[in-house]
């Protein structure tokens, strides 16, 4: 067995507490790794692996990175979900008896990151506890470290609810206890993709206590203390930026399931899962990353109270009217940097000068965006403009301490501004005196030696030194210079009057140096006194952030201010916000939508690729636009306040749960119409086409029938079974409405226009002609069609293609025996109704569907009537 040594021991001893993350274990100017860790961080960061150790031990393996550029191979670990220990040297070398003690000061995650180019600007990074109890409740908390916000919520109504919640949030990490069923900790690693960590100590820590004044409920105390408990852990220091806990009364908001925001492509797209096409990006003109954050929580969670909607839209009305100085207000925020964030690296204690100075920059331009904004007319901009506190001390402060353009390090001095304090001022006077008086010694020495070569130099080794070549040794006096050092081609010398003047000039600096570093700890410590001001300056400048940005898509877009009522929904010339920026200028067709009481569900037929489910998806964006107060893409729009949306469109396998298509279609129905009340918005698309035509015909009717008769949700339904247009004689709250495509030279022409009434064909065959099928086929489906129009399957039959009615299915009852018709010589009275029936029907006016249940119809009506 390999014996270790002293330090391999104590790496060891550290490690065993670590077991879950990459422990960085300083030596010298480097962050070493052995063991399993340096084998899997070689792999993953793509660095050598080397060895320590040789004779009769074992190798050990081992990898490293420098000191100096770590935080980009920590971001590297931490971006593909792993945790990594920073383990510094905590005593002095020079008086260390042994090995040097070593600890780990900070627990690098991937929801604690701090440093800027490890975050995403426009992006809160969310860790999360999650706790459960015996009544069946969980509480969820919310933590952006870099930004100090705490947010927390109590869900009554089951497992799913928790799911719904935490997808819709940019979680990075979950809390949890480490009694959480298996099963649940392995649906929130699958499902959500995020890292799973434990905390069972529960304990609250006092020195929070202001931060959980509101929490009156046990249970939100257990779960903030969870979280608390964990990031003091993982950080261990003050976190003395946390904000109180905010507590989110989800009944306050819209609810957006996980299936809603996916399909609806709310923040980012679903092929890409990026920005860009997504609602966010459309709505996206801010111009400082606070306030891009703050969109983000806004479109995540729209709101029910109408009067905090309407301020908003008499806030963004204000910005949209007022064109110069809402221009203004943008330039000004540009020179605004990430209040909340700067605020969070100084509380944390990693903010250097520079951060200073941007801090002190962005304060700057607070009365100038005060000014601009009090020239506004509406009284809302007005009440903004009084809450921007300026903090005219902290910038006097910095602007008095801190350099314009200090250096990155805070240790090796250049920070302070001269005149800021007394004695750093004496030991730069001492210092720059000193080197002046070197360089006149210089001066002195080349005179009176006639040595022109002659210089006074510097280094760490040696300190100050005459150094004179060879061939001028002989023009020293004797006994005025005392040999230091020999080199290849001069000697250096020092002096009694040049070692003296050293010493006073390196202790100048040394002090000086020692004492910037002290100076600027205690501005630091001073600004860290105002944090909660800053962090409510940071909130009304992200605020104000959001609602020109509002005004500037608004006007940019021709977006319109929408009006609420209590009854009906109606929307005139309505547009798709997303696609119709990606099309090209007036290209986007745009349509009305009216829905009420009286007709609630309204039944989209109509060919593939013609628009229903971009007009679905635009009546959903529409009223989540209204509902967080912005203008909406219409000419004019009379909304109701929704409580929620659900929507089941288009087509996706859940692999990791290992459902099919149709299965995950038939879940995201279930939830809708299990959940949805007459306050809600639902969107189905093409509901049952997982499976054979007339058991999905059958799902389809069935869920129309329900929600018209037992939810009376506002629905949006779209299908291609247009058997089920006969619905709007039966249900009265039930209207057909279609997007009309016209035929020409054999291709179909896509209008985009909603008419009233049904559509009368699906187009599929020129469909897939436009998707360049081949030729072959396309003309064998032709063929096919027109056998089923005019009847004759018999051709159908004998082909390789199974018929519609050959399908597996759970409803369609088994096929009845062939029956032999007798020939009796003449024809029945029953069978010539059917005959008469038959020659009825028009079949070029039928889809090819309708044709299928008439002729079905037809053939057990004859059955019936010839057999005895």
């Amino acid at each position: 067995m390999t014996k270790l040594t002293p330090m391999m021991e104590q790496y060891m001893k550290i490690k065993a507490d670590y077991k879950d993350a990459f422990l960085f274990y300083r030596l010298g100017d480097f962050y070493e790794m052995f063991f399993e860790d340096a084998i899997k961080a070689a792999r993953e960061l793509e660095i050598t692996l080397t060895k320590r150790g040789n004779g009769k031990n074992e190798p050990i393996p081992m990898c490293g990175v420098p000191y100096h550029s770590a935080e980009s191979y920590i971001k590297a670990l931490i971006d593909k979900g792993y945790k990594v220990a920073i383990c510094e040297q905590v005593e002095d070398p020079k008086t260390a008896k042994g090995v040097v003690k070593r600890e780990v000061v900070q627990l690098i995650t991937p929801g604690t990151v701090m440093e800027s180019n490890m975050l995403s600007e426009g992006e809160n990074n969310y860790i999360a506890s999650l706790s459960h109890f015996e009544d069946g409740s969980y509480v969820i908390v919310y933590n952006d470290l870099s930004t100090g916000e705490n947010r927390i919520t109590l869900i009554t109504h089951g497992w799913d609810a928790v799911i719904h919640e935490l997808f819709n949030q940019p979680i990075k990490e979950i809390v949890v206890s480490s009694s959480l069923p298996e099963s649940l900790q392995t649906q929130l690693k699958e499902r959500l993709n995020v890292t799973l960590s434990y905390q069972d100590e529960i304990t609250f820590n006092g020195e929070y206590r202001e931060l959980s004044d509101n929490l009156n409920d046990k249970r939100l105390m257990t779960g903030f203390s969870r979280l608390l408990n964990y990031i003091q852990y993982t950080q261990k220091r003050s976190l003395d930026h946390l904000k109180p806990a905010e507590v989110i009364e989800l009944k306050n908001y819209l609810s957006l399931d996980m299936y809603s925001k996916r399909n609806l492509e709310l923040t980012e797209t679903i092929i890409k899962k990026g920005k860009h096409g997504s609602l966010l990006w459309v709505l996206d003109q801010t111009v400082t990353a606070m306030g891009s954050r703050m969109l983000k929580k806004w479109l995540e969670r729209p709101l029910l109270d109408r009067k905090r909607i309407e301020n908003r839209l008499d806030t963004v009305e204000g910005f949209y009217h007022g064109f110069m100085e809402r221009d203004a207000v943008r330039e000004t925020l540009r020179s605004v940097y990430d209040l909340e964030r700067l605020s969070g690296r100084i509380a944390f204690g990693n903010v250097n000068a520079r951060d200073l100075i941007q801090l002190k920059q962005s304060l700057q331009k607070i009365p100038e965006l005060k000014l601009t904004l009090n020239q506004f007319e509406q009284e809302q901009i007005k009440n903004l403009a009084r809450d921007l506190i300026y903090p005219d001390h902290i910038v006097e402060l910095l602007d008095h301490a801190i350099i314009d353009d200090p250096p990155i390090s805070i240790k090796e001095g250049g920070i302070i501004k001269d005149g800021y304090n007394d004695t750093l001022d004496t030991y730069r006077d001492a210092s720059r005196n000193g080197k002046r008086w070197i360089a006149e010694l210089e001066s002195k020495e080349k005179q009176e030696t006639n040595i022109k070569s002659l210089k006074i130099g510097f280094n760490k080794v040696f300190g100050y030194y005459i150094e004179v070549t060879k061939a001028n040794l002989h023009l020293l006096p004797e006994g005025k210079y005392e040999r230091k050092q020999t080199l290849t081609n001069a000697e250096r010398f020092i002096t009694p009057e040049l070692k003296e003047k050293e010493q006073l000039i390196l202790e100048a600096e040394e002090k000086s140096v020692d004492l910037e570093y002290e100076l600027f700890t205690d501005i630091r410590e001073h600004i860290k006194e105002h944090i909660p001001a800053l962090q409510q300056l940071a909130d009304v400048v992200s605020q104000i952030d959001v609602l020109q940005a509002f005004a500037e898509v608004s006007e940019k877009n021709n977006y319109k201010r929408p009006t609420f009522g209590e009854k009906q929904l109606h929307i005139k010339n309505g547009r798709h916000p997303v696609v119709e920026q990606v099309m090209k200028d007036g290209a986007y067709v745009p349509n009305d939508i009216t829905l009420d009481d009286d007709k609630h569900i309204l039944l989209i037929t109509g060919p593939n690729m013609s628009g229903k489910s971009t007009y679905m998806r635009q009546v959903a964006l529409t009223v989540i636009m209204a509902q967080i107060g912005c203008f909406i893409p219409s000419d004019d729009g009379e909304l109701i306040i929704f409580d929620q949306i659900f929507t089941r469109i288009g087509a996706a396998d859940d692999l990791v749960s290992g459902q099919s298509t149709f299965m995950v279609e038939m879940l995201e129905t279930n939830h809708a119409i299990a959940n949805a009340t007459d306050k809600s918005l639902i969107l189905l698309d093409e509901i049952g086409r997982g499976t054979s035509t007339y058991d999905g015909m059958a799902l389809a009717q069935a869920i129309v029938e329900y929600i018209h008769n037992h939810v009376h949700a506002k629905t949006l339904f779209s299908t291609h079974y247009h058997e089920l247009t006969t619905l709007e004689e039966t249900l009265p709250h039930l209207k057909n409405i279609h997007v009309r495509a016209e035929e020409y030279e054999g291709n179909v022409v896509f209008l985009h226009q909603i008419n009233e009434g049904a559509a009368d064909k699906s187009y599929g065959i020129h469909v897939a002609k436009l998707a360049n099928l081949p030729e072959t086929l396309i003309e064998r489906a032709g063929a096919i069609l027109q056998d089923l129009e005019s009847g004759n399957t018999k051709e159908l039959d004998s082909s390789d293609e199974q018929s519609e009615t050959n399908q597996l299915s759970f409803f369609v009852e088994p096929k009845e025996k062939k029956q032999e018709i007798p020939n009796t010589g003449k024809t029945s009275e029953p069978t010539e109704k059917v005959i008469k029936k038959l020659l009825d029907v028009d079949l070029f006016e039928m889809t090819p569907m309708d044709a299928m249940n008439e002729l079905y119809r037809l053939q057990k009506e004859a059955k019936n009537s010839n057999v005895k």
